[in-house]
This record gives C-alpha cells, sequence and structure tokens, in this order.
C-alpha cells in the first residue's frame, strides 16, 4: 500500500487514444490498496496553440499577464476532464480537480508564479472515497483567487509540490523520454541515459536547458526530499532517479551531462558610467519585472573616460519586456548603444565531481577549440560552467564537449 504521485506530460496526453492508454496503464499498475494521485499537464500542443490563439489579438499577449494565465489555465482542465472520464469509462472511480480545488497556493506574478502553500485536504478526502485524483498541473491560485500559471514545464513543479504536501511514498514523473540524458539525444545521438543523479546536479541541469525537468520541481524534490523516478509513458522500463546522494556506479563520473539552451538573448550595455550603483540600476529595473538574467559580464570599455560595457543573456521569453526595459535605462545612463544578439546559444557541463578537480574547464575550452567554436562568454558556478557560442555552432560544440567527457558514451 503506498500513496503515489504521478505526472504526465502534454505529449502523454496528446489525443483521446493516449489519455485513454494511460488510464489503462495506471489501473494495470495499481495494486490493492494504493492510492493515486495524477498530476496532467495540458494536451501535446495545446499551451502553444492557445498562446497563438493570444497572438492572435495581439503581438505582445504576455502584457496582458492576468488574462494570460485565465487562458492558459484552461488546457489542463481540458485534460483532466478527459482523464476522469476514461477512468470511470473503464470502471474506475477518479475525480478531476483543479489547481484551486488542491488548495495550490501561489503569489501574484502571473506566467511566472510560485507557490507558497498547499493545502491537499480536498485531495485526502476524495483519497479516502476510493478515487484516483487527476489534478491539473501548472497551476494555482493567489491570495485574490485569480489563476496564476508556474511557467513552462510547471506540472513538474506542481506533482512535486503536491507530493510533498502529501508526504507521498514516490512521485513520478512520465514524459516521452526513458529518463535523465547526458545531454539532449536529438542532439547528440551517443548521450546515455543515467540511472541516477543529485538534486542539486539536476537543479543545474534544469537550470541550463535541460528540458526533461522545470528547475522548481527539483528544488521542491529536495525541500521535501522526495525521491523523483523520471520515466518514460511509453515504456515500463526503470528510468532514472533524483535523490540526495549516489547509490550505484554514476559517482564515478566527474560530469553528470552537457545542458544546452538556444532560447537565450545576449543583451550589451555599451559605454556606461563605470561608477556605483550603475549594475543595480540596470538589473533591478528587470528584477523589478520579473525576469532573470544570467551570464552577467562587465568589462572596461575605455579606463581614460571611465565608462564599462555590461553583457548579459535573457530568455527568449523576456526579451520583448527587456528591448524596452534596457532601452529606457540606457538613456537614463547616457549609454553609446545597446546591442541585442538573438543568434547565441547557452552550452554548459554540470558534475559535482568537478569540484577539486582542476583542469575540467581546460578540457571544455580545449573541445570547442577543436570544434571550432568561439566564446562570447562565460559563467560559472560550484558544479557548472557555461559558455555563450553561436547558434550555428551548437551542435558542434555539443558533440565536441560530450566526447571530450564521455568518451565511451
Amino acid at each position: 500500500m503506498a500513496l503515489i504521485v504521478k505526472k504526465f506530460g502534454g505529449s502523454s496526453v496528446g489525443s483521446t487514444e493516449k489519455i485513454i492508454n494511460v488510464a489503462k496503464r495506471i489501473i494495470e499498475e495499481k495494486k490493492p490498496g494504493d492510492q493515486i494521485v495524477l498530476v496532467v499537464s495540458a494536451m501535446g500542443d495545446t499551451t502553444d496553440e492557445l498562446i497563438e490563439l493570444a497572438k492572435g489579438i495581439n503581438a505582445n499577449p504576455y502584457q496582458y499577464t492576468r488574462e494570460m494565465d485565465m487562458l492558459l489555465t484552461t488546457g489542463e482542465q481540458v485534460s483532466i476532464a478527459l482523464l476522469t472520464m476514461a477512468f470511470k469509462t473503464l470502471g474506475q472511480k477518479a475525480i478531476s480537480l483543479t489547481g484551486a480545488m488542491i488548495g495550490m497556493k501561489t503569489n501574484s506574478v502571473h506566467t511566472k508564479g510560485k507557490i507558497i502553500d498547499i493545502k491537499p485536504s480536498r485531495v485526502k478526502k476524495e483519497l479516502e472515497r476510493g478515487n484516483i485524483v487527476v489534478v491539473a498541473g501548472f497551476q494555482g491560485t493567489d491570495e485574490k483567487g485569480d489563476p496564476v500559471t508556474l511557467g513552462r514545464g510547471g506540472s513538474d513543479t506542481s506533482a512535486v509540490a503536491l507530493a510533498g504536501a502529501l508526504k507521498a511514498d514516490a512521485c513520478e514523473i512520465y514524459t516521452d523520454v526513458d529518463g535523465v540524458y547526458s545531454a539532449d539525444p536529438r542532439l547528440i545521438p551517443d548521450a546515455r541515459k543515467m540511472k541516477e543523479i543529485t538534486y542539486d546536479e539536476m537543479l543545474e541541469m534544469a537550470r541550463l536547458g535541460a528540458g526533461v525537468m522545470q528547475p522548481r520541481s527539483v528544488e521542491m524534490g529536495k525541500y521535501f526530499n522526495i525521491p523523483i523516478h523520471v520515466r518514460s509513458t511509453f515504456s515500463s522500463k526503470p528510468g532514472t532517479m533524483i535523490r540526495e546522494a549516489y547509490t550505484m556506479e554514476e559517482k564515478d563520473f566527474l560530469i553528470r551531462g552537457v545542458a544546452h539552451d538556444d532560447k537565450v538573448a545576449k543583451i550589451a550595455i555599451l559605454g556606461v558610467p563605470n561608477n556605483p550603483g550603475v549594475a543595480h540600476t540596470i538589473f533591478a529595473a528587470l528584477s523589478d519585472k520579473n525576469i532573470a538574467v544570467d551570464m552577467i559580464v562587465q568589462s572596461i570599455r575605455n579606463i581614460e573616460k571611465n565608462v564599462t560595457d555590461m553583457v548579459f543573456t535573457v530568455s527568449f521569453d523576456d526579451l520583448p519586456q527587456t528591448r524596452k526595459i534596457i532601452d529606457e535605462v540606457a538613456d537614463k545612463l547616457s549609454a553609446v548603444a545597446v546591442l541585442i544578439e538573438e543568434d547565441v546559444a547557452k552550452i554548459s557541463i554540470v558534475g559535482a565531481g568537478m569540484l577539486g578537480n582542476p583542469g575540467i574547464a581546460t578540457r571544455m575550452f580545449g573541445a570547442l577549440s577543436k570544434a571550432e567554436c568561439n566564446i562570447d562568454a562565460i559563467s560559472t558556478s560550484e558544479i557548472s560552467i557555461s559558455c555563450l557560442v553561436k547558434k550555428k555552432k551548437l551542435k558542434d560544440a555539443a558533440n565536441a564537449i560530450h566526447a571530450e567527457f564521455f568518451p565511451e558514451a
């Protein structure tokens, strides 16, 4: 007897046929006495289709963030209703619940909300009644009762947070791949599936572009100390366990994986005064609008004139708003110019094994050199190194780096 939270992504419920197959699989695998909670994403490309509908009204619909959340939360409601109907058709008791119904409370940052509390009393009551509870992922409500979405991949966060709040025995993330790989197999055919990865390493991989998990979902897993099993919807084979520490041979690898993000833009503010408070002026303006920045580089442009260049990256999704903010800040600071490059990509290596092992960065830079990839910017953390390269060189860069650190893959 176990309480298990299972999350199914959009590709897993992309058609009515797939939805019926998910219901059949859950019923077949359910052991007597098990209590099952399913967290479900919108069907297939529904979220993208809803965004395109909004763009038919306004080219920049995300300026109306509350209404975007009102729109986007409908996608998951379709999925949970259909999946619950499938269970009932197959003779299994089930009920669908929205984020609001399960007590998922968020802040009021529309389209990028964060969970602040969960009071899943309704979920517990429905489980006691023998229901499989089908929950809409990706969404909650703020203190006013308005819908708030959790950002791309937010259903992962919903699932792990709900598993923590319910003190579940396990949290399983079902997707269209059979686990976490050392790199994106679509970019690097030789990528190897990992049996295990630590929370910290997975968090860094996700933050740097590995799309298999949302960063905040991994943070939730670490906070609640809930092992997360990433596995395939279409196979019963074991996937990848995300947990606090290794138990197997995985610890032999210095580098755990190569992550990439080709949905970034490089912003350069040229010729700003090299004075105290200038960086704060720039980045406070962005943070006030909940825009995250990465790979910040400051370099002296002219010592005699005491001016500097400020370079950083942002997500494509934030680029329209960033462009407007930075133009205003640049005028305020009397900057020489603002340059924006969209033909860039971030390539990163991640691994706790690099701690105390000199030469990792040298090997990465050597691999990029062999692939004839110029480096635009570099950033590091304790367990990662990231380089900004031209987007057209991303595949070459990723394969060269992966071959350097996984020669037998």
